[in-house]
């Protein structure tokens, strides 16, 4: 008998409490073939995305969250949500294979529910950062900008405030992932200023490999902006 690659597993609503089925993929079957600069896997087999499963989808409520989420609702969040979500729901199940326009429906569906919840920014800048992704694999450039500038500029905020910091983001990581989304948006500027501050960072023995990366953006960076200037 074929192992299929992929497993159900039960879910508790973070915010009904309810339990609802979900479908995961074996680790065995994730096999990445390459990583883009925004650290975008590519994987072998198109059939086994395990992008497409992150996000939990509450089939009773509709609430939508990942791991990453904290367990932690401020006051009157859930009221929200009840007004906001769980009211316009009709209540239909994720649990099975999804396909990329199920998997982006799952991420909006949790960014929002992330943006109710007042999630760090460091989380919601991570969900739309693979927005951006899936836009990506369909060939929409103008959505998939649209999600990187939302990533990027969630990811100056999650900088700016720290919120990365109890994460396993860190600090040098959301610089290059700053820099490297301004890069791709055309903010030179800004892509400029965080590249060179990865650099810097391997001074206080910052990470080695994105101060690789981020060395070879940066001549990519300035090879663009030569060839704009000529």
């Amino acid at each position: 008998m074929e192992i299929s690659p992929f497993y159900e597993k039960d879910i508790d609503c973070m915010h009904c409490k309810k339990s609802f089925p979900t479908l995961k993929v074996r680790s065995k079957f994730i096999k990445i073939a390459q990583t883009e600069s925004d650290f975008q896997p590519i994987y072998a087999d198109e059939n086994v995305n395990a992008l497409y499963y992150n996000v939990f989808v509450c089939q009773h409520c509709g609430f939508s969250f990942t791991e990453d989420f904290s367990k932690y609702f401020a006051p009157g969040v859930k009221e929200d949500l009840d007004e906001q979500v769980c009211a316009k729901w009709i209540p239909h199940s994720f649990k099975n294979e999804r396909n990329i326009f199920d998997a982006i429906q799952a991420y909006k569906l949790a960014f929002l529910c992330a943006t109710i919840k007042k999630e760090k920014y460091v989380i919601t800048s991570g969900l739309s950062l693979r927005l951006a992704w899936l836009y990506r694999s369909l060939k929409n450039s103008g959505q998939e900008k649209r999600f990187l500038k939302l990533a990027r500029d969630h990811y100056m905020e999650s900088f700016s405030t720290e919120d990365y910091a109890s994460t396993q983001m860190s600090s040098v990581r959301v610089m290059y992932l700053i820099a490297e989304l301004s890069r791709r948006l055309e903010d030179y500027e800004n892509a400029t200023r965080f590249f060179s501050r990865v650099i810097e960072s391997q001074r206080t023995g910052g990470e080695g490999q994105l101060v690789e990366m981020a060395k070879e953006q940066w001549e990519l960076l300035r090879e663009t902006r030569e060839q704009s200037k000529s």
